[in-house]
Order: structure tokens, then sequence, then C-alpha cells
């Protein structure tokens, strides 16, 4: 299975932060998934830190792929996917998280219930 990791997921996995769920951590752990990063991980945490909105680490995706995650890149297709997506979540971060998941057709490690709503496969 791919497992696609939302921002706040990513950070508590790279820090054993015990707000990342049980199920989630096992999920991240084990040898049989393919975990993938997207440098959204990283936009979503820069725009964040630069609005004083959180105060994030940085180079979350290159620390994620020195463990052993993939990398994710942001393609057109990608953003295009975006467009489709009803407007239940406004943050375009999310979004352009949700649009990875289907188009890659990877299970989303998310926290965020908001995100069922578009049918996206989401583990927690």
């Amino acid at each position: 299975m791919r497992l696609l990791l939302d921002t706040h997921a990513a950070v508590w996995w790279l820090t054993d932060d015990t707000r990342l769920g049980r199920r989630a951590d096992r999920l991240l752990s084990s040898d049989k998934h393919v975990v993938l990063a997207s440098p959204i991980i990283d936009l979503e945490a820069a725009t964040k830190a630069a609005t004083g909105k959180w105060d994030a680490p940085r180079g979350i995706t290159a620390s994620l792929v020195l463990g052993g995650a993939e990398t994710l890149p942001i393609t057109a297709k990608h953003a295009e996917a975006t467009r489709d997506l009803p407007l239940h979540h406004r943050d375009p971060f999310d979004r352009l998280l949700v649009a990875q998941a289907m188009v890659e057709d990877a299970v989303l490690i998310s926290a965020d219930e908001r995100l069922d709503a578009y049918g996206v496969r989401r583990r927690w």
C-alpha cells in the first residue's frame, strides 16, 4: 500500500509525537508499505511558519526521504485534479494532498476527518 503523509502526520511521525495515531504509526512503520512524502508538506510548513501560525521545522520532506520515504513530486495532473474537488475543505495544501492521494491511488495518513468528505482513503 502507498501511504501519503499529511503535514501534521509527517511532523508527528518524525518527532515521535504521541498525537500520531497508533494505527497510522503501525502502517508507517511497516516494511509492507511505501511512504510517500510530498513537497506540499514543506510548502505548508513554510507558509504557516512565515505567517506565525506554527513554528514548523525545516526540511521535513528531506528528513522523511533520509528515513526511507519516497518523494512524490507535485505534477500538473495533481494540480488539475483539485479542480474537480468540491469545496468541503478550503485549505489549498490539504486539497492538493487529497488530489495527489486520489491520482496516485494512495492512502492519506491524516487526523483530519473533514477530508473524508472527498471519498479519499484516509487512515489514522
